[in-house]
């Protein structure tokens, strides 16, 4: 294979179930020059590119596909990308969050979900749609969980990451989450944390985070913490350009501690600075720390 000969156009196909925030993520790329259709029947996705391919100024295109699509159409989701043109680089991202953050998000908007009806309740239709868009999940090069993200934090992961491809060829975001509030949908590896020393049982370091220099302070006093970010840091620079050279185009690391306010948030920052030489576009998320979450 020619290395050196890379697609010229690029489609980035967008799916996840209602309440994850696709619209949004189709406005991000809307925003960035991408040519944009919502709801797009997969089946026409051959055609699409085909005329972008002949048409100036579709470079890069967007489509959402979701489950207002025909449900023949996403069952054979796979057979339908493979047999895309060569000239397009195909991105699937999958946006989702847990259901009660979907159900929640339902409540506030008083929107109706495409699948509900009188005798099927949202949460069995959340759980219908699940099953429905598993073809699509199935092919996704990065699932974005976007539980406890604002408007303006998904934007900004979707700018920083499927926009801004870094020129490392894999974007790489540290994320810090609470196990109590379940594990990220969007984790390729996961670091528990929870056998560390806790500062939240100090009051003076309690209302504080892992970004704050007690903390810090604190958990650097521990041999174990220490050890264990060497281990997590040696294991991630010898095996992440592992995965970057099978052309994966995304990889999140989740950091796990028991709130994700402490001891994850402090173990984020600091491998980012670690493995920011190795992948220059690497970023961090804090998934738990509410409203301070972006950085």
């Amino acid at each position: 294979m020619d290395n050196s000969r890379q697609p010229a156009a690029k489609l980035v196909i967008v799916s996840g179930r209602s309440g994850s925030g696709k619209s949004t993520a189709l406005h991000v790329l809307e925003d960035a020059g991408f040519y944009c259709i919502d709801n797009l029947p997969a089946m026409l996705l051959p055609q699409l590119l085909a005329q972008g391919a002949d048409e100036a100024g579709l470079g890069r295109i967007a489509v959402s596909i979701d489950a207002r699509n025909m449900p023949g159409s996403i069952a054979h989701f796979g057979e339908i990308i493979a047999g895309l043109p060569e000239a397009f680089a195909v991105d699937v991202i999958y946006l989702d969050a847990d259901d009660a953050t979907l159900i929640k998000r339902f409540s506030e908007t008083r929107r109706k979900h495409p699948l509900s009806n009188q005798g099927m309740p949202l949460a069995e239709a959340l759980a219908a749609e699940r099953a429905l868009l598993a073809p699509i999940a199935a092919r996704a090069a990065r699932t974005i969980d976007t539980r406890g993200m604002s408007l303006h934090d998904l934007r900004d992961l979707v700018t920083r990451t499927v926009v801004a491809q870094p020129a490392s060829g894999m974007a790489v975001l540290f994320e810090s989450f609470g196990f109590k509030n379940g594990i990220p949908l969007d984790a390729d590896l996961v670091f528990d944390l929870r056998s560390l020393p806790n500062p939240h049982w100090l009051p003076e370091l309690r209302h504080m985070s892992g970004r704050d220099a007690p903390v810090a302070d604190f958990l650097e006093r521990s041999t174990e913490v220490l050890e264990m970010l060497a281990d997590i840091g040696a294991f991630l620079e010898r095996w992440l350009p592992r995965f970057a050279a099978s052309n994966r185009s995304y990889s999140t690391v989740a950091l796990g501690c028991t709130g994700g306010r402490h001891r994850s948030v402090y173990a984020a920052e600091r491998l980012l600075a670690r493995l920011l030489p190795h992948f220059p576009g690497a970023q961090v998320r804090h998934r738990d720390l509410g409203a301070e979450a972006p950085s």
